[in-house]
């Protein structure tokens, strides 16, 4: 399911610290309104995050570039220290003015199989975002647990635990966050419900999240995508108002287009696997025409950092 990770009031982050003491894992009691905690919050801009893959270990560096098949020799593999990426992205993401309302973690959080240590990591070094007034709605990819995630998230209710997805409501546009979970599965419950929520939201564009490619990508390392991806296109392409979808997995930051539909492949926050590739995030800020996306690499001097892309948002 897609969880929701409110703001944590600076007040209640104060006593859990202390409570805690110094442990960076706390929990707010209660849900705070989107833009209840600051008038720098911009409910029209978005950060999007995927493949953070922390590790319980933040001194972890891992090669992206070494898997089955890669043409990169042993001696040229490009090692990341995923803590550190995603410690960067906090910092610059903090730092922005306006802030984005909400930050979308497009699966795949943890490091190996979302081990509870994983997940304490990825909350301490995300817990500067939460406290800064953002919104955090994590999505689940094939690394990780929802049962593991759900245990360090107290304050979620027994409804909220379960495969369901999710709709954010912006003011340009309806952002629909799916559930492919670990196998790349949405399921036809899960489509039936896609396609009610679309037919009945036509008064704004939609644009649609989910963890795995929906068809074989083109990128340096073939990945086969989700299983149902077909039937998800289909459906999406017989409404003309959603006009994207948004996917990690791949670990490539690339786009296609498909009629009025484009296919965003968000670059991994983490490690990559073609040599030289950019990661790092993207700032999407909605207008009634249009979603911007700009990329922000963890490297700076990346060729790539910076780079523009526009979805419209009208015919």
């Amino acid at each position: 399911m897609p969880v929701t990770l409110p703001p944590i009031l600076r007040r209640k982050f104060i006593k859990g610290s202390l409570a805690f003491a110094g442990s960076a894992i706390t929990a707010p009691s209660s849900f705070a309104k989107a833009g209840s905690q600051s008038a720098r919050l911009d409910q029209s801009r978005v950060a999007l995050l995927a493949d953070t893959h922390i590790s319980a270990d933040p001194n972890l560096s891992y090669p992206g570039t070494k898997w089955p098949g890669s043409p990169v020799k042993e001696s040229e593999h490009e090692r990341v220290n995923m803590a550190k990426s995603l410690a960067t992205t906090t910092k610059n993401l903090i730092a922005l003015n306006p802030l984005p309302a909400h930050l979308i973690i497009n699966g795949d959080c943890a490091m190996s199989r979302g081990t509870v240590a994983e997940y304490k990591e990825l909350l301490r070094l995300i817990e500067p975002i939460r406290v800064a007034g953002i919104t955090v709605h994590v999505t689940i990819g094939n690394h990780d647990n929802r049962e593991n995630l759900w245990e360090l998230l107290p304050f979620l209710k027994k409804e909220q635990m379960g495969i369901h997805a999710e709709v954010i409501e912006l003011p340009h546009a309806n952002l629909i966050l799916l559930d492919s979970g670990r196998k790349g599965i949405l399921g036809g419950k899960q489509l039936n419900w896609l396609a009610q929520e679309l037919d009945r939201r036509t008064n704004k564009p939609a644009l649609i999240f989910g963890h795995f490619n929906p068809c074989p990508n083109r990128g340096v390392r073939p990945i086969k995508g989700m299983s149902d991806g077909s039937t998800l296109l289909k459906l999406l392409a017989k409404r003309k108002h959603a006009r994207a979808y948004f996917y990690g997995h791949t670990h490539e930051w690339q786009q296609d287009r498909r009629g009025h539909l484009h296919l965003i492949n968000q670059p991994a926050v983490s490690y990559y696997f073609g040599k030289g590739h950019a990661h790092g995030w993207v700032d999407m800020n909605l207008t009634h025409k249009s979603a911007d996306l700009k990329l922000h690499c963890i490297n700076l001097k990346h060729p790539q950092h910076g780079e523009r892309r526009k979805i419209g948002l009208t015919d």
